[in-house]
């Protein structure tokens, strides 16, 4: 059986927990959530430093010094769950490593994945609108920037081209409320 590592990436209110599930559910993969694994340290932190836990976007410590601790940890966490045999499937923006081409070797090298992991990177994509709609729906109170710059935000969501290699790079359409059986079967065949 081949072990494959998703990355499900895409900007917050895309759906990527969505998705995120349904392919972990499909394929009996372990399940790893950015916020789930990170966001008790993470609010600790930040507010051990002076700052508000809800405040990540334009909080230059949490930019500095605690988001590359959250993706390094959930990376960390993967390589542990394959190398003994399962996939992983990771819900998380990974936006601010999008430009770094050699991210997942990078990566791979660091954490020491398995040389035989097959890696697919799932972009999640959905029109701004309902985006916004979603994001408001969810009712977090660490989005309260995102709502207040909304058009800052969204153009930095949607200038984030993902260039990293070694990868199998697939796009899924979450417009429409739920994701749909059929697109999910592409994505893991």
């Amino acid at each position: 059986m081949t072990v494959r590592l998703y990355f499900v990436i895409g900007p917050a209110g895309s759906g990527k927990s969505t998705v995120s599930t349904r392919i972990a559910r499909r394929i009996h993969a372990a399940y790893l959530d950015k916020d789930s694994a990170a966001t008790l340290f993470t609010e600790t932190l930040i507010e051990a430093a002076g700052g508000d836990k809800n405040e990540r976007d334009n909080n230059e410590y949490y930019q500095r010094v605690v988001m590359d601790l959250e993706y390094r940890t959930l990376l960390r966490l993967a390589g542990d769950n394959l190398r003994l045999g399962n996939s992983v499937v990771l819900d998380a923006p990974f936006v601010r490593y999008f430009p770094q081409a050699d991210f997942l070797e990078r990566a791979a090298g660091e954490n020491a994945w398995p040389d035989d992991v097959e890696i697919v990177v799932v972009h999640v994509t959905v029109d701004g609108v309902r985006v916004k709609d979603r994001v408001v729906d969810r009712g977090y109170e660490r989005d309260a920037w995102k709502l207040a710059n909304w058009d800052e935000f969204w153009a930095t969501a949607q200038a984030a081209d993902c260039s990293w290699r070694g990868a199998h790079h697939v796009l899924f359409d979450n417009s429409a409320d739920g994701a749909d059986s059929e697109s999910l079967d592409a994505i893991v065949a």
